[in-house]
């Protein structure tokens, strides 16, 4: 079963056993993880899941597209070069075993 790691700034963590093909914006919510809107129900068009994914796993993700590109733009907080990504675009599962992201301190 894949594991997520939501880190926060105050250095807690939230850890997630999620079904394989689960977006990291659904488990979030699904468990309440503080930070995570998903405002739009994962369709890209809200930018309320915004995520900094962790460096030891940026290599695993796949392409970003278009549509996320320009929505997180759009995100509360300062976007991060390689590292924003919207959670509602990222899936557990088959490439992914295990991913640890940062929650950035707003959302909204």
């Amino acid at each position: 079963m894949p594991k997520v790691i939501f880190h926060h700034d105050d250095a807690d963590s939230d850890v997630l056993d999620v079904d394989a093909g689960t977006s990291l914006m659904r488990a979030a919510v699904a468990n309440g993880v503080r930070g995570i809107v998903g405002e739009c129900g994962g369709q890209a068009m809200c930018a309320t899941c915004h995520v900094y994914v962790r460096e030891p796993y940026l290599d695993t993700l796949p392409p970003m597209s278009e549509d996320e590109d320009e929505m997180l733009d759009c995100a509360a907080a300062p976007r991060h070069a390689d590292r924003s990504r919207l959670g509602c675009q990222i899936e557990a599962g088959t490439h992914l075993d295990e991913i640890e992201v940062d929650v950035p301190a707003h959302q909204i």
